[in-house]
């Protein structure tokens, strides 16, 4: 016999998304105080060095690859409780998306930094700028390199609330 959801449930594993039935719900966050949170996040994209050298001249034909994803990033964070279903609308103080190219590894590292003073934290934020801009550059550098790959998305950093990372 095959158990359901929340017969396999433990009320004790750590998941907050989680009621003590085994059903999803946003987390309450309604009796935590307010505090100054941040987040940073971090990935990097893997291309040709061709690619990676339309990227530094400015040749691609969509135009300033880093620029239009700077925004589309930016734009991201934002917009995060509209495509992660159980995340909080937030009022966010500051969003930064920053590139490094490294010529050596034939990538282009994106970190985010995320802000607000509030009652819960912004690592999701962070890590979907972080992803929409990658993915915004191989949107605008697919058609000359295909190969392109994402990885290395994570949270370097999380300050405020109780479970702060360094």
């Amino acid at each position: 016999m095959s158990k359901t959801m929340s017969e396999n449930y433990l009320p004790n594993d750590g998941l907050t998304h989680f009621d003590a039935h085994g059903q999803a719900h946003m987390v309450d966050v309604g009796g935590k105080a307010p505090t100054h949170r941040v987040a940073v996040a971090e990935g990097r994209i893997v291309m040709q060095p061709a690619t990676l050298e339309i990227i530094q001249k400015g040749t691609a034909k969509k135009g300033d690859v880093l620029s239009v994803a700077r925004i589309a990033g930016i734009m991201a964070a934002k917009q995060t409780s509209n495509l992660i279903p159980l995340c909080h609308p937030l009022a966010l103080t500051r969003v930064a998306v920053d590139f490094e190219v490294l010529p050596a590894e034939n990538a282009v590292r994106c970190e985010a930094t995320v802000e607000l003073h509030g009652k819960t934290g912004v690592e999701m934020e962070a890590l979907t700028a972080v992803q929409i801009s990658l993915l915004t550059i191989y949107d605008m550098c697919k058609a000359v390199d295909k190969s392109m790959v994402m990885d290395g998305v994570r949270v370097l950093e999380k300050l405020g609330g109780k479970s702060d990372i360094n």
